[in-house]
């Protein structure tokens, strides 16, 4: 058996515990992602000149994004003030979060669909509730791609844009349920590293980090205007948007109804 099947049967549950863990806070999953190299970067002009590889330590990464029913459990708990609440999320017609009679609560059958419209304030602020953390950027892309610097999560070829949910696929609807599309699923068991939603991590953007990173300079970038956003999403049709090497990015406070995030966990 390869190490991807071998891992591909960890994160289903089929051996020990420790690949798959359950947080207790808000019950996301979240499946290992083990130490060691992969190859991070492309050719893109703010991807480095890779493929090249990188080091990291293991960690571990949600099994999908974050769901309107999980963010409605968040802000019933912090029960934030007007102030927070406006600039964590907007609950508008295109967010399927809105208040309840005890609290808040996710609405119109899409409990299960990535909460939207979150600006990158709002996901930190979940994460520190549920004692999680957003992934680095780094982080996130090995998560998406593995070690061996596949272009998509599913392996080299877009295959038709059959395996993530993007604009030629949606029909009249944008986001759907996080378990959706399994046969895009990443090496390592995640769903939805490509497509449906765009996805906060951790770092500040900066296009010349990679460059930094293919000379095994690994720190982050300490400031800037944007934070970083990776995946694509459904209002997407260029399949280049969706390939792993991909880099986004917007403003901290953005809160758009294409955009969403997934915790991750420090392994020790």
């Amino acid at each position: 058996m390869g190490l991807f099947d071998w891992l591909r049967r960890r994160s289903a549950g089929h051996t020990s515990n420790s690949a798959r863990i359950e947080n207790p806070t808000d019950g996301s999953i979240l499946l290992l992602v083990p130490p060691g190299k992969f190859l991070a970067g492309g050719p893109g002009k703010n991807e480095g000149g890779g493929p090249f590889e990188v080091t990291l330590p293991g960690y571990y990464l949600g099994i999908h994004p974050v769901t309107n029913a999980q963010y409605a459990q968040f802000l019933t708990a912090r029960c934030p003030g007007k102030e927070d609440l406006a600039k964590w999320v907007l609950l508008d017609k295109d967010c399927f979060v809105r208040p309840g009679a005890k609290g808040y609560e996710a609405y119109g059958g899409k409990d299960a669909h990535p909460v939207v419209q979150v600006s990158w304030f709002g996901a930190q602020a979940y994460c520190q509730w549920a004692g999680l953390r957003l992934p680095s950027e780094l982080e996130w892309e090995k998560g998406a791609r593995g070690v061996d610097g596949r272009e998509f999560p599913w392996g080299k070829d877009w295959k038709d844009g059959r395996r993530c949910r993007n604009d030629k696929n949606k029909g009249y609807e944008t986001t759907c349920s996080v378990w959706s599309y399994p046969e895009g699923c990443s090496v390592w068991g995640q769903y939805q590293m490509a497509g449906n939603v765009w996805e906060w991590c951790e770092d500040w953007y900066d296009e010349e980090a990679y460059k930094r990173y293919r000379q095994q300079k690994l720190r982050p970038p300490a400031s800037g205007g944007s934070r970083v956003l990776r995946g694509g999403s459904w209002l997407i049709v260029d399949s280049g948007r969706f390939r792993c090497a991909g880099r986004g990015s917007g403003g901290p406070t953005r809160r758009f109804s294409r955009d969403g995030f997934r915790c991750a966990r420090t392994l020790f």
